[in-house]
């Protein structure tokens, strides 16, 4: 590697780690200037709780557990978010018939949804039934919106050469709704997984991250609490990151077969 590569390199590591040690040192300073534990652990207990807490075979369980659900949650909402809003872009009727659902999925709390839902499904189901709430108008109106906007003379174009449905799907519709399911992915990822875990939080479903945190809670365990935070921060950073690259790398092939 030549020099030139590595001090770039360097300066881009730079770049991205001193605003992280920046707050922790603000973190760590405040911990200290408060002086109690119970209201704020500094980030070295943190941590070493966080290490304590991986080398149990249960974090592991309840983690995947819970990435589980919240994943599946997502996988749907993605789903239906696709195919209703290919059905709207169609169908005038479906969409002003989905118009009203989607604006109250939108609009009303989470905690709202959490107390409805428990009554309907269990709570190792909940965080499933939220993270598809909260995915599913972003994925829906995003979609819609990106079909909407497909340019129309490429379509009068494959009307005028009878283009039939799939080839449609392939040259025109792929190549110019993929940048609007990249966005909705990104937007809607994060929200999912904040919304999973305070759903587990209530719902308290057994073996999940949100059944620790309210454990840690009751307790007053607050190194437990910022370890069971740090957990999902990096998650969702590591999970919204691999995801993006995954969904980038699959636009990227499409883009080149078509």
């Amino acid at each position: 590697m030549s020099a030139t590569k590595l001090d770039r390199r360097l300066k881009t590591w730079a770049q991205r780690f001193w605003p992280l040690i920046f707050w922790l040192l603000v973190w760590h300073m405040a911990s200290i200037a408060i002086g109690h534990d119970i209201l704020l652990v500094s980030p070295f207990d943190a941590g070493r709780r966080l290490i304590e807490l991986a080398g149990n075979v249960e974090f592991w369980i309840s983690v995947g557990l819970s990435l589980s659900r919240i994943a599946t949650g997502f996988a749907s909402a993605l789903a239906a978010g696709i195919v209703l809003a290919a059905a709207s872009a169609r169908l005038p009727f479906m969409r002003h018939l989905l118009a009203p659902l989607v604006a109250a999925i939108k609009s009303v709390p989470v905690a709202s949804f959490v107390i409805l839902i428990l009554i309907w499904v269990s709570s190792e189901h909940l965080s499933v039934a939220i993270s598809f709430l909260m995915a599913f108008p972003i994925v829906y109106t995003t979609m819609l919106e990106g079909i909407e906007q497909t340019d129309r003379n490429l379509l009068e174009m494959a009307d005028v050469f009878d283009i039939g449905p799939f080839n449609r799907l392939r040259f025109i519709y792929a190549s110019q709704v993929l940048p609007y399911f990249q966005a909705a992915c990104s937007l809607s990822l994060g929200m999912c997984w904040k919304a999973g875990i305070a759903a587990e939080v209530i719902g308290l479903p057994a073996m999940s991250i949100g059944e620790h945190l309210y454990e840690a809670k009751v307790y007053l365990a607050t190194s437990d609490l910022f370890a069971w935070t740090l957990v999902i921060i990096c998650i969702s950073i590591l999970g919204e990151t691999l995801f993006s690259k995954l969904v980038a790398a699959v636009i990227d092939k499409i883009e080149r077969a078509l």
